[in-house]
């Protein structure tokens, strides 16, 4: 159970999830900062975004999905084009079964990318009418891919990685709470903020309550961030962790929710990324390595993202 020292400290109702903590379950954020929630009783149609589901999926899956819809409606179109009839195509060698599915398939990727190279032509009103159709399918779905490309190549992002795990490491005359990040990118932020909240569950008149506290940081904001940024909260007499020995603080189920915001000065706009650490990702009694160093001719610096998530115990 989770005993907090500071009774002065009030709970943060702000963050958007609920106080009773029978109603929840698992982590608020998953390590890739999207909520653990998952929607029913919606039908497919009105749960999912698909531009939001195509500007989110991972770049080798969009190429992936954008291929297999290619091929797919090549297919449906070829089919069609058999069931008509060969003979309404003029230009179209002889050969057995497979090699004339495969001039329908290269018949309809032209009609469809509206090349039109021109050997095979449609004859008849209804062959021309389909290869009409595919056509302006082809210059919707070209037009629709276009716009997904620009959007994912245009969204800001932060570009930001986290280390794996928190540590409770010596600080001043106490302890403290700390985690690493650092640019991945060759983009700029500016202007950086860090929002710490602790999640923790309480007994509060015999019913378990979601409870919500903010963890001050010893630095809030940065002008620039350019190498590593090691955001750090003092257990004090300030923070709800203060009282607890490590072992109640890595017992005690509990998470920490990490909000960032900056400014990218390439795109001009704000960026935002989260993350979060469960009490089982923290490690009690670390010390952070430094990531970044001087070249061999001491004319730049180094930040060594294979050093990212590296710590020395301490005795």
């Amino acid at each position: 159970m989770f005993r907090r020292s500071n009774k002065k400290l009030r709970s943060d109702e702000t963050t958007g999830f609920g106080t009773y903590s029978k109603d929840n379950s698992g982590r608020y954020y998953d390590k890739d900062g999207l909520p653990n929630v998952r929607k029913k009783g919606l039908n497919i149609f009105e749960s999912l975004s698909w531009y939001h589901t195509m500007i989110n999926l991972p770049s080798s899956h969009f190429l992936l999905l954008i291929f297999l819809f290619y091929i797919f409606i090549n297919l449906i179109f070829t089919w069609i084009y058999a069931l008509i009839g060969i003979e309404h195509l003029v230009g179209i060698k002889d050969g057995n079964t497979f090699e004339q599915f495969m001039e329908l398939f290269f018949f309809s990727t032209q009609t469809f990318t509206t090349v039109g190279y021109g050997r095979i032509s449609p004859m008849g009103m209804m062959v021309s009418g389909v290869a009409t159709f595919e056509a302006f399918l082809g210059l919707l779905s070209f037009a629709l891919a276009t716009g997904l490309f620009y959007g994912r190549f245009s969204r800001p992002k932060a570009h930001l990685r986290f280390s794996k795990n928190m540590l409770i490491s010596p600080f001043k005359e106490g302890k403290a709470l700390m985690f690493r990040l650092a640019p991945y990118k060759n983009n700029y932020l500016s202007e950086v903020e860090v929002k710490l909240t602790l999640a923790v569950r309480e007994e509060e008149n015999g019913v378990w309550m979601n409870k919500f506290y903010a963890l001050e940081t010893q630095i809030q904001r940065i002008n620039m961030l350019i190498l590593s940024w090691t955001v750090v909260h003092p257990i004090d007499e300030k923070s709800p962790l203060f009282g607890l020995s490590d072992q109640e603080i890595l017992s005690t189920p509990m998470e920490v929710l990490v909000f960032i915001k900056g400014f990218d000065e390439a795109y001009s706009n704000a960026v935002i990324t989260r993350t979060s650490y469960l009490n089982t990702e923290i490690v009690s009694q670390a010390k952070f390595k430094i990531m970044y160093g001087p070249d061999s001719d001491a004319n730049t610096t180094i930040l060594d993202f294979r050093l990212l998530d590296v710590y020395d115990k301490l005795e």
